[in-house]
């Protein structure tokens, strides 16, 4: 499993979009009804959506935020098979950061809750992938 880097690509590249959360200066995680771990919100790009609304859908539909503001931090590459890319082939992502201020009562999705972490979990769904992209934001955001 490689993880690469890019300032952009072109736009018709990107599948996905991952969110790196934080509310009450907590990170957000989600654990889905089905699994034990913990992963970031995100998902895979619909037909004639921006890569930005799906990043703003995936975080309402999985997290239950109502109230955030968001932005682009890079492009991301996994190249490897995983349960999402089964030829293995690069496939790119755009990394976001949201703030969120609030969320909605339930969630609506196949999420089962939303934890508020001080410190990152150690259970991940993707820890070949996740873990990197959480260190690139720090990397971009705190020096």
């Amino acid at each position: 499993m490689e993880v690469k880097f890019y300032e952009d690509v072109e736009d018709s590249l990107l599948d996905f979009a991952v969110i790196i959360s934080r509310a009450e200066g907590k990170w957000v995680f989600c654990k889905h009804k089905e699994r034990d771990t913990y992963e970031v919100p995100g998902g895979r790009r619909e037909e004639n959506e921006t890569i930005l609304d799906t990043a703003k859908r995936e975080l309402k539909e999985e997290t239950g935020a109502i109230d955030f503001t968001i932005e682009k931090i890079c492009v991301y590459s996994v190249t490897g098979k995983t349960r999402v890319n089964k030829s293995g082939e690069e496939s790119y992502g755009m990394l976001y950061y949201a703030d969120i201020k609030e969320f909605e009562k339930e969630l609506h999705s196949e999420i089962e809750k939303i934890e508020l972490f001080d410190e990152l979990p150690r259970e991940w769904t993707y820890p070949l992938i996740q873990p990197i992209l959480i260190q690139e934001f720090l990397r971009r955001t705190q020096g």
